[in-house]
């Protein structure tokens, strides 16, 4: 690890957070099931704004402006992962 990458890591205060989230390991059949059913597919923020069959605006998604989205995302895939190949559960109602 180069010098200025520590002294990044140093200044990132969810660093801990993002470790943490990284580091949890799916061995519970109902925990990936909460997971699954808390963590949306899709950003849920994204929206179109009609009136009378015209869109007036659209609503980006924001997800990514959330600084731990890759890692609760990659929560939810390890979820998912966990209830098809290990419980060998259909995870079609998730997607």
């Amino acid at each position: 690890m180069s010098c200025f990458t520590q002294i990044l890591l140093h200044h990132d205060l969810l660093y801990p957070v993002r470790q943490w989230l990284e580091g949890i390991e799916i061995h519970n059949r109902k925990l990936a099931h909460f997971l699954c059913k808390a963590i949306p597919a899709q950003c849920p923020f994204e929206r179109d704004i009609t009136l009378f069959g015209r869109t007036l605006m659209h609503i980006p998604p924001m997800c990514k402006l959330n600084p731990l989205y890759e890692q609760v995302v990659t929560l939810r895939f390890k979820a998912l992962c966990y209830l098809a190949d290990e419980c060998g559960e259909d995870i079609a109602v998730y997607c």
